[in-house]
């Protein structure tokens, strides 16, 4: 039978949001913190799905990046704001890092759940290590063009 448990919770969170997006500005730090912590729950949630249907390794990464950056695009469409995801933060590169330590210990033969943490704790920590310390992927570099 369908669990829709997880989706009324969404759906419910999903509008208390949209009710108080004015006070919940004022908790940039805690939103932060959580917002690091739903992204490495569901790059895990999107790498585990994959490797459920079996498929290759970088399909399971790119599922788990999917899984994770897209919650937060909603999230931020719903609030008037251009999605992290879009802008120069280090938001997909947490979850590839993520998906690489997740496949680089079950390589080598570590559990499945040691597997599943480590990859949640690195996406946490790499996603507020970069945030903490203003870390951005590079832009778009603007040539000087010379006259001739």
């Amino acid at each position: 039978m369908l669990d829709l448990s997880s989706t009324i919770v969404v759906l419910i969170t999903a509008i208390l949001v949209l009710i108080f997006k004015s006070e919940i500005k004022n908790y940039h730090k805690t939103l932060l913190f959580f917002d690091a912590i739903g992204l490495g729950f569901f790059t895990v949630v999107g790498i585990q799905t994959g490797i459920e249907f079996e498929m290759n390794p970088v399909i399971c990464v790119a599922l788990g990046i999917i899984t994770a950056c897209f919650g937060g695009v909603i999230r931020d469409v719903s609030l008037s704001n251009i999605p992290l995801v879009f802008q120069k933060e280090i938001y997909a590169t947490t979850c590839i890092f993520g998906g690489l330590i997740f496949f680089i210990l079950l390589k080598l033969n570590a559990p499945i759940m040691v597997s599943k943490v480590s990859c949640l704790v690195s996406v946490v920590l790499f996603r507020l290590l970069s945030v903490k310390f203003n870390l951005h992927l590079p832009t778009n570099l603007k040539l000087n063009k010379t006259k001739s």
